[in-house]
């Protein structure tokens, strides 16, 4: 991936956050490819900014262990693996389903038309638009119903696991593209409705079934792609 994505900070004040929040959120969205260097020189010239800012966001990333400091001093995006992605799988089963556990009794009418109208615009960019915007969709969906269970530690783990779930969200992204403008793409937003369904009857048992089907078909898709990659 071209670093270029990236928009320039102009303000002093905010140039270290703002840094860290567009690498953070590129990580989280799959933009790098698993094992890509990010050089500080790239990616001061991408954000305009001299090496300073660039050293501190990268240094905030390796602590939250989204990125791996190289021999050079530049930071690599973690290779992806069964296992690491089996233990991520477990850990999101775990706090995602508490999270929509929290989130059932809270949600209210509003937050269910919000939520179905992303649906709906997550199928139509499926159809229209990139692959990086129906995944931002996706994710507007998940952290959408997570901040109804009004719980900043769990919404705080949640993106931490995000984030280091990135390469495989760049795996995804390779494997949906050629699937783009076709009625495949409407197949990724099942256990959406399927949450939503319980999220209008109350009912978390069902609720919590739908995140953890969700979860898990994604990670037996990306098992299968990281078998390939490995054959």
């Amino acid at each position: 991936m071209s670093v270029d994505v990236f928009a320039p900070i102009a303000s002093r004040s905010t140039i270290q956050d703002g840094v860290y929040r567009q690498l953070r959120y590129a990580l989280m969205t799959g933009r790098f490819e698993p094992g890509q260097t990010l050089t500080m020189a790239a990616l001061s010239e991408s954000f305009g900014t001299s090496h300073m800012p660039v050293r501190e966001a990268l240094r905030r990333l390796v602590a939250e262990n989204a990125l791996e400091l190289a021999a050079n001093g530049s930071a690599r995006i973690p290779a992806t693996s069964r296992a690491r992605l089996d233990d991520l799988c477990r850990a999101r089963i775990a706090v995602e389903s508490l999270a929509t556990e929290l989130a059932v009794p809270n949600v209210t009418a509003r937050d269910i038309v919000e939520l179905e109208d992303t649906i709906r615009e997550h199928e139509t960019i499926g159809l229209t638009d990139s692959v990086y915007a129906m995944l931002d969709k996706n994710q507007e969906f998940h952290f959408h119903l997570y901040g109804a269970s009004r719980s900043e530690v769990l919404i705080q783990l949640i993106e931490t696991l995000w984030l280091r779930f990135g390469p495989y969200m760049r795996m995804l992204t390779h494997h949906i593209e050629p699937l783009l403008k076709t009625d495949s793409a409407g197949a990724y937003s099942i256990h959406h409705r399927e949450i939503v369904a319980a999220l209008k009857g109350k009912d978390v048992v069902a609720a919590r079934a739908a995140i953890v089907a969700d979860i898990e078909a994604t990670r037996d898709l990306l098992r299968g792609l990281i078998g390939e990659e490995q054959s």
